[in-house]
């Protein structure tokens, strides 16, 4: 398989921001249904490693894509997702209290959409992705596999060697970050008082599950790394980036038929 690649310089663009699907909704009404509806009248698949998946209703990315998406998270990541099931729907959509499935796009319904909803159901955990609030398989891929990192840090906790590389980073005064949460936590952690210790451990929890969802998405698509960039922090420097990943490399290796590297754009 091509090699998987993460750029350190990169040409700034929107098109794989999350951007809302302007189609009209068809003449025939929306169907929805309760989560629990969904669970039990659609098949589930499992990939090789060991993740549970299925598709319900117009979802335009592709069952190859899908397939090979779920397919790229490493097993050693992967058995920290027992007892989940992802669902890769058209919209999840909040209607008061309650949570409901769309069978396919709606621009009313896509008002009251999210990204993601997670929900308990009997003893298992079953996290509905709404894949036509974003038009791509980057986007769609990025919100799976942030899921899959919130997921592993939650599971097994923050790697020690993750950590200590982070924090050597700080104390370098390495610019950036991964997150607004990671930006966010790492400004607490840096400020003395009593709840430093506390700040500095949901630092290194947002940082470690941010690497984890970067790295994943770069087994999956070629990432140009400033495609990432949000407005409300600045992004971490790359080569910080690039340490943290190989870290995480090290931590869950790749899958068979799936790479990692990294490659430098060169100048001029």
């Amino acid at each position: 398989m091509p090699s998987r690649v993460l750029h350190e310089l990169w040409e700034i663009t929107a098109r794989h921001g999350l951007r809302y699907n302007i189609q009209m909704s068809q003449a025939t009404p929306v169907i929805t249904r309760l989560p629990a509806d969904v669970v039990r009248q659609t098949p589930v698949s499992q990939a090789a490693n060991g993740i549970c998946y299925a598709v319900s209703g117009e979802v335009t990315v592709s069952n190859t894509d899908l397939e090979r998406m779920v397919a790229a998270v490493p097993v050693s990541a992967a058995a920290a997702l027992a007892r989940k099931a992802y669902y890769f729907v058209p919209l999840t959509v909040n209607q008061g209290d309650e949570t409901v499935i769309a069978d396919r796009y709606d621009v009313a319904l896509s008002d009251h959409a999210v990204c993601h909803r997670n929900l308990n159901l009997g003893d298992s955990q079953c996290v509905f992705i709404s894949t036509r609030l974003m038009d791509d398989k980057f986007s769609v891929a990025f919100e799976f596999y942030i899921n899959v990192g919130h997921a592993v840090v939650e599971r097994a906790g923050v790697s020690q060697a993750f950590a200590d590389l982070v924090w050597k980073q700080v104390e370098g005064n390495v610019k950036g970050e991964t997150s607004l949460d990671a930006w966010e936590s790492r400004k607490l952690a840096t400020t003395s008082g009593p709840n430093t210790e506390k700040h500095k451990n949901e630092y290194f929890a947002a940082a470690f599950s941010d690497a984890i969802s970067i790295y994943l998405l770069s087994l999956f698509l070629d990432v140009d790394y400033y495609d990432l960039r949000e407005r409300d922090y600045p992004l971490l420097a790359p080569s910080a980036m690039a340490e943290r990943l190989r870290k995480v490399a090290e931590l869950f290796p790749a899958n068979p038929g799936f790479e990692f590297a990294v490659y430098y754009k060169r100048r001029g």
